[in-house]
């Protein structure tokens, strides 16, 4: 029975009688996997406005770190985590509710496993502008060699040879997919002066004409690209979706630039157009077996995949720790999407970031 205190709110201030309803039920409670601390900061903060009952774990979701969740409404989980179907089957039987996915990508996620017995939610645009502005980075720092000049200054040598670059001006960039993240990308593309070819299933064509865009299939953009970059989803279609068969039909001495998913470049393929020079660079923000080491400090270890560990040793690859969404805006972003999923499941409400 409530007090008379809030039937009186009720009856006078619904609104706020509502409000207060609402942070009552607020003892919802998060199992949030592979928690870092900037993680940790970030919905910390966030999470004022909602007071969530959030549980960290530095462990990824696993079959065997399951366990954890007994419990929670929710599981909070990243790109790394494994989440099929007998992971999904402990977290319903231990009575979770919600999958919620900080990231963009579901790939990892069995949804027809989740299908009607627990729901699964992204956040789909967290910050278009980061990504985007990563793969020119990474464009950048193989063009003109930034990554080789520091390290050679650093050691006393500042000769220029070995570092020629040239002027992206002119050149032709082809992007694969046409989402949020590579429309920004083709807008700064296009400031750069350069020539832009797209490919994707449902091209935005009134996009592609306000910027110059020529929507092609993929053997032309393959043919006259002189860098290519991926924005398009993990699917059983673009798994692999760079391999020694696509990699022959482009332009020789490529560059290639991955800040998607790491299963789109069969990576010992690369390699290889690397090594007969087929492929002239390669920017990569992300591997295809990055679980074991992305976001981890390996540094006192050998690294034992021997994949990794070549492509590593390669002089004209750039590869970073799937970073390209790592700015302050995004990861608030992150958060507040994240727990707003989390505040509409409480409310009973239509999930807006629902994966279906």
């Amino acid at each position: 029975m409530e007090s008379s205190g809030i039937v009186h709110v009720r009856e006078k201030f619904p609104d706020t009688y509502n409000n207060l309803k609402f942070k009552r039920k607020m003892a919802v409670r998060i199992a949030f996997f592979d928690a870092k601390s900037y993680d940790i900061e970030s919905f910390n903060k966030v999470n004022e406005d909602y007071n969530f009952d959030i549980r960290y774990y530095q462990e990824r979701l696993s079959l065997s770190t399951v366990p954890l969740a007994k419990g929670a409404d929710v599981v909070c989980i990243f790109v790394n985590a494994e989440c099929d179907a007998r992971v999904i089957d402990e977290l319903v039987k231990g009575g979770v509710k919600l999958i919620a996915l900080r990231c963009a990508g579901f790939n990892n996620v069995d949804l027809k496993a989740a299908a009607g017995r627990i729901k699964v939610t992204r956040v789909p645009a967290y910050s278009p502008h980061a990504v985007a502005e990563y793969a020119v980075a990474l464009m950048l720092s193989l063009n003109r060699k930034i990554y080789r000049a520091v390290h050679r200054t650093r050691d006393g040598n500042f000769t220029l040879n070995g570092l020629l670059g040239f002027d992206m001006y002119g050149k032709t960039a082809g992007v694969i997919g046409m989402g949020r993240i590579a429309k920004e990308l083709i807008r700064i593309l296009h400031g750069f002066g350069m020539n832009i070819m797209a490919y994707d299933l449902y091209p935005d064509k009134e996009f592609a004409e306000r910027y110059g865009v020529k929507i092609v299939q993929l053997d032309e953009l393959y043919a006259h690209s002189d860098i290519i970059s991926l924005h398009c989803p993990l699917t059983p279609d673009t798994k692999f979706l760079i391999n020694r068969e696509s990699i022959a039909r482009m332009k020789k001495g490529v560059m290639i630039i991955n800040t998607g998913r790491g299963q789109l470049i069969h990576t010992e393929d690369l390699i290889e157009g690397l090594r007969t020079k087929q492929v002239g660079s390669a920017g990569l923000d992300v591997y295809e077996e990055e679980k074991e080491y992305f976001y981890e400090d390996k540094s006192g270890k050998m690294i034992d995949d021997d994949v990794l560990a070549r492509l590593l040793m390669v002089p004209n690859v750039v590869l970073t720790s799937h970073q390209a969404f790592f700015t302050e805006e995004a990861l608030h972003n992150i958060a507040v999407s994240t727990l707003n999923s989390v505040k509409e499941l409480a409310e009973g409400k239509e999930l807006s970031c629902e994966v279906k």
